[in-house]
């Protein structure tokens, strides 16, 4: 995952949850040298912890950034355990049976489309987000296919076109880990857990996943957790 130079100038729009993997994109894209405005969205999801960490990372870094609430479409988006209060959510390994309550409908496509939309109004070029291998068997909208067409989309939906770029596509979570081990990054200033507790419930799949990056890195997470999967449960698939 080779890292390359912008052009002078250019401007990338970073989707930016406050998450693992798209923190480790806004450095990436920081890195390049590209001029970062990060984007988060608030779509009723389960709780904001991510989005108070987005705020406090682009702060830190005096990154441009702007929260987008889109709260009004919830109704449209509510079946699924990240925008359901109701519903269970769902324990255990991070895998396409067991985490398929965790899917927003048409999530992606949604930011995105907002995302392109404000690259065109601010002339950026480009429009990073970080859909990674790990997410294949589970979310359509984080696959190849997926990606490529709204690529084509973008290309063709203004009169400036917008590449949509994903660098992780191919790679797993230990993957970026590693890249952003590399670039010096401290991951406490993420947050990865489907719930919204004072700590990290280290049960749900998304808790599960990560710890199992950090131990494939030999690393440990510098999250706190009320409690951790047993050692075998964290070893990298």
């Amino acid at each position: 995952m080779s890292i390359s130079q912008a052009p002078h100038g250019a401007t990338a729009v970073v989707i930016y949850s406050g998450g693992m993997d798209s923190f480790t994109l806004l450095h990436r894209a920081l890195n390049e040298g590209y001029h970062v405005h990060a984007l988060s969205f608030h779509y009723g999801q389960r709780h904001a912890r991510e989005l108070d960490a987005a705020r406090q990372v682009c702060q830190h870094l005096n990154v441009p950034h702007q929260v987008v609430d889109i709260r009004a479409i919830h109704s449209l988006i509510d079946n699924s355990a990240l925008t359901n209060t109701d519903q269970a959510m769902p324990q255990g390994d991070y895998d396409g049976d067991n985490m398929a309550a965790t899917v927003v409908p048409n999530r992606n496509m949604i930011l995105l489309s907002l995302a392109i939309a404000n690259a065109v109004n601010i002339g950026a070029e480009r429009v990073d987000y970080g859909a990674h291998g790990g997410d294949h068997v589970l979310y359509p909208d984080c696959r190849p296919a997926f990606v490529e067409a709204m690529d084509q989309v973008a290309q063709i939906a203004n009169f400036s076109p917008v590449k949509v770029h994903a660098p992780y596509l191919h790679a797993s979570k230990a993957d970026i880990l590693r890249q952003g081990l590399a670039m010096g990054l401290d991951y406490r200033n993420t947050w990865t857990c489907y719930e919204g507790g004072e700590l990290a419930c280290g049960q749900c799949g998304s808790c599960r996943e990560r710890l199992a990056a950090f131990a494939a890195n030999g690393v440990t997470d510098p999250l706190p957790y009320t409690s951790h999967p047993c050692a075998s449960q964290q070893e990298a698939r």
